[in-house]
């Protein structure tokens, strides 16, 4: 003798009102075969699961432990608790000076470098003849930017008597070279980033080309100036796109390390000033084996990161205009 099972389902008609039927089961080969696709699925994710958590979430973890202990490297992790954090705070005046240094890089640098990549983004929008060279030509820095070599270019540019030393000299300006000098040192590495805005520029490049031409018609028949029509057609068009740049850009303005360990030779001088924060979190880790501490000015690092970005998310919705929503 065998018994069928079968499974209820409620369903709701366009009026409410709701009735009940029976499905019937799967039959066995396409349960297994459900299986085996299943697994199948599972087994093409599993490298990024390995990858996530072995290399992610396995490392952060650790990590987060770390910056509530005192640990060297050579010894076994002391507890201290919130120690490292009320050090960071209370204690330690390199800390709050590269955490300053580093905002005013970021709120400075990043609005100057996506005005930057916007301006010469509308400029190559409107430009046919030669524009395949002019973006090359514009986004090449972008290719090399990172690297040390252009760092140590850059050092050797800005330095005391450096081609842009000597030619400030000739029109009178001495300021005896910007790497050395305290108070030029930081515009100098704004300027760097700056130069670096190919990638973004690209990328709105590739927004403006999505704007209708028809819009802008309509608003110059309307009888709107040039300002009027960025303001009214070309911002709010773009603002998903100015969204993605600010977001990334934000992001990496933060992360800057390698430009600055060059130019200071790693010390983060003059006085500090190219002392950003992860510069110092290497300094405190792997020069003086404090990874605890190193451990935890990381974590305040993505802590700040985290609440921009959830900022920036929270704030969209009052000037990030999508197609086709509706408000």
């Amino acid at each position: 003798m065998t018994t069928t099972l079968t499974k209820a389902v409620v369903t709701s008609d366009k009026d409410g009102k709701r009735s009940r039927a029976t499905v019937p089961p799967l039959r066995p080969g396409l349960r297994k075969k459900g299986w085996r696709e299943s697994l199948a699925g599972y087994a093409f994710l599993a490298p990024w699961l390995v990858g996530f958590f072995g290399l992610t979430v396995g490392p952060m973890a650790y990590s987060l432990y770390l910056s509530f202990t005192s640990y060297n490297l050579f010894s076994d992790p002391k507890w201290v608790g919130l120690g490292n954090y009320v050090r960071m705070f209370t204690d330690d005046p390199q800390f709050i000076q590269s955490a300053q240094i580093t905002l005013v890089y970021v709120i400075v640098g990043t609005p100057i470098k996506l005005a930057a990549a916007l301006a010469v983004a509308m400029l190559l929008n409107y430009r046919d003849k030669g524009a395949a060279f002019f973006r090359s030509a514009f986004y090449a820095p972008s290719l090399i930017g990172a690297s040390v070599s252009v760092a140590i270019v850059w050092r050797a540019m800005f330095n005391t008597n450096g081609p842009v030393d000597s030619g400030l000299s000739v029109l009178g300006i001495n300021v005896g070279g910007w790497v050395g000098n305290v108070d030029l040192v930081v515009p100098m590495m704004i300027l760097l980033a700056v130069w670096q805005f190919g990638g973004t520029m690209v990328i709105f490049l590739a927004g403006l080309k999505q704007v209708p031409k028809e819009l802008y018609e309509a608003a110059e028949m309307d009888g709107a100036g040039a300002i009027r029509r960025f303001k009214a057609v070309t911002v709010p068009m773009l603002s998903p796109v100015i969204f993605f740049n600010l977001l990334l850009e934000l992001i990496g303005a933060f992360q800057v390390f390698a430009s600055a360990y060059i130019i200071s030779n790693g010390s983060g001088g003059p006085a500090g000033m190219t002392n950003f924060i992860t510069l110092y979190l290497y300094k405190r880790g792997f020069a003086d084996g404090q990874f605890g501490y190193a451990a935890a000015i990381a974590w305040i690092i993505l802590i700040v990161v985290g609440v921009l970005a959830f900022v920036l998310f929270r704030t969209q919705k009052s000037w990030v205009h999508y197609a086709g929503e509706d408000r």
